[in-house]
């Protein structure tokens, strides 16, 4: 008669975390705006004046100055609006902590909402915008290894004429888009990055333009690239509050909350400083 033999099962003290990519959105946005003590904020926009002809002889009679006719300037304000108020809350029994290993913990399960749904969420929504909202956006293209170099350039070239800052720019890409960047020989990358822009997520140059490679899932379905300056784009995160209750009252364990106020504007009279190239869909 054969013996039966129960195996030992072991758990390892684990977790099988996801993959996650940390944040770029600071690289492409700016905080010029303080949203403290209000939820919506307005500011102006100003227009200017023509030139004219200075008349030094004031031999125009219908109008008593020599610079010309004078004119008024517009004042008018744009108003911005927080429209994202989230949250999320999770409780962790007291008895599963400890029969877990300690692995299904509040702290570390928080930093894990954090990494896994929180910041991806407010990166799609940054880009969404960002690409909604772009001042120069040329029809749909299909990217190959073979027109991607003169693409980026044609995306430099509209930002140099609409007068876009030349420093600063970023280029945004999908890991897709940077394969053709790499295969494509007529793209010669500098990689010589210095180690504080490495950490930011920079990883090379092209045409004056910082390069970051952001994760598909994150960007909208047609991404091709997009190149940007931080001054078109204003995105607050007026309130950020994460808390772990430690035996709440109807709970023997941990009650975890987080909430998070944010938005996204595309500033109306700098949208020009995105360019964004959508990719026709195979």
């Amino acid at each position: 008669m054969a013996n039966t033999i129960e195996l030992v099962t072991k758990f390892q003290p684990l977790v099988d975390e996801k993959f996650t990519t940390e944040s770029k959105k600071s690289l492409l946005t700016n905080q010029d705006y303080k949203w403290t003590g209000a939820h919506s904020i307005k500011i102006y926009k100003v227009s200017t004046s023509g030139m004219n002809d200075y008349d030094r002889r004031a031999e125009n009679t219908e109008n008593w100055s020599r610079f010309g006719p004078v004119g008024g300037l517009d004042a008018v304000t744009e108003e911005m609006v927080l429209k994202n108020d989230r949250s999320f809350t999770f409780a962790i029994d007291k008895l599963d902590t400890e029969e877990t290993a300690q692995q299904l913990e509040a702290a570390s399960a928080l930093e894990r909402q954090m990494r896994e749904v929180v910041i991806p969420e407010v990166d799609t929504y940054t880009y969404g915008v960002m690409c909604a909202n772009a001042g120069l956006k040329p029809a749909a293209v299909a990217l190959t290894e073979e027109n991607i170099c003169s693409e980026i350039f044609k995306a430099n070239t509209a930002l140099d004429n609409a007068e876009v800052p030349e420093t600063g720019r970023i280029c945004v890409v999908t890991p897709d888009t940077y394969l053709l960047m790499k295969n494509s020989k007529e793209i010669h990358l500098e990689t010589d990055i210095a180690e504080e822009m490495r950490i930011r997520g920079v990883i090379a140059m092209l045409d004056g333009a910082k390069i970051i490679k952001v994760p598909a899932p994150r960007l909208p379905d047609d991404f091709g690239f997009m190149i940007a300056h931080p001054v078109a784009t204003v995105a607050p995160t007026k309130l950020e509050d994460y808390r772990v209750h430690r035996d709440p009252p109807g709970i023997s364990g941990s009650l975890v909350e987080g909430r998070i106020c944010y938005d996204t504007f595309v500033l109306d009279n700098k949208k020009n400083a995105i360019y964004y190239q959508a990719k026709t869909k195979a």
